[in-house]
């Protein structure tokens, strides 16, 4: 019987929010030496809880085969410039998200390997049977997720290693995709958090005008809620039935009220990707508002 080689994994921030995310899928498995790097009351308090210690954070990259930076963005790139100089050549160096990366925060080393992993999430039209993972909204704990990952730097062979710490770190797992670190950028933030946190808190926002113009605040969720499932299906193609004309007319409306003609071209434009990013690892938004 085949088994996995030892990988020796360092994780800093090991007890944040993400870094205990990691703790909690790796720290029983056999096939994951960790060493877990964390100097915070609270964050040590974490690991406590999880029945484990920590490691000085020098001792434990002179040992590792593969660092995780489960770090908030605005840090990343300061604690990589550390961090990275200490490291063993053939090291590879894991990221959660991939703000840092596109933005030109990590340190230039091209002997250790760069891998960048974000998970999908559950998906809306998923159809789970339990509660908890129904209940299950970020994923990795109960409910099945697919997950996208990029090689930025290193050899080929490390594709396979990093793939499989992102299977382990975002199980369950459906399906894992390939792409550049240019490619994820444009899904988190422009696609999914740029538009999609604003679409989102603009329809919460609709939904409390509707309750502030005296609509029962039972009947407006209850209503925002089926018309949510009911519009993503037929605008994304899962259900065979179209809008009726009615509603294409009035949509149409909306959009032309709501939006001006060039907002989507403008926010995907490669130059608005990177600022974008920038603004995540600086932790604010432009002066001049736009």
């Amino acid at each position: 019987m085949n088994q996995k080689p030892l990988i020796t994994l360092a994780l800093l921030g090991a007890g944040g929010k993400m870094g205990c995310r990691v703790t909690d899928h790796l720290k029983d498995d056999p096939g994951y030496r960790l060493l877990y790097v964390e100097t915070g009351e609270r964050g040590l308090a974490n690991l406590r809880e999880r029945g484990v210690s920590p490691t000085p954070r020098d001792e434990a990259l002179r040992a590792a085969d593969v660092v995780i930076l489960a770090l908030p963005d605005r840090v990343l790139g300061k604690l990589a410039h550390e961090v990275v100089p200490l490291l063993r050549p053939g090291c590879m160096v894991f990221t959660l998200d991939p703000a840092a990366a596109h933005a030109g925060e990590l340190p230039a080393r091209p002997d250790i390997t760069y891998f960048v992993s974000h998970p999908c999430h559950p998906d809306v039209f998923d159809h789970f049977q339990t509660e908890a993972e129904i209940n299950d909204f970020f994923g990795g704990t109960h409910a099945r997720q697919a997950i996208v990952c990029a090689l930025m730097q290193g050899p080929e062979e490390h594709y396979g290693l990093g793939e499989r710490i992102a299977r382990d770190i975002y199980a369950p797992v459906t399906r894992s995709h390939r792409i550049t670190v240019e490619q994820m950028a444009i899904l988190e933030p422009t696609m999914a958090e740029t538009c999609g946190i604003a679409l989102v808190l603009a329809l919460r926002e609709v939904l409390e005008e509707t309750v502030r113009r005296g609509v029962p605040r039972a009947a407006a969720e209850d209503f925002m809620y089926g018309h949510i499932k009911v519009e993503l299906g037929i605008g994304f193609g899962k259900t065979k039935f179209p809008f009726s004309d009615g509603a294409k007319l009035i949509g149409e409306h909306g959009r032309r009220k709501i939006f001006a003609d060039d907002w989507l071209r403008k926010l995907f434009e490669p130059q608005s990707v990177k600022e974008q990013v920038r603004m995540i690892v600086e932790g604010k938004l432009p002066e001049n508002g736009q």
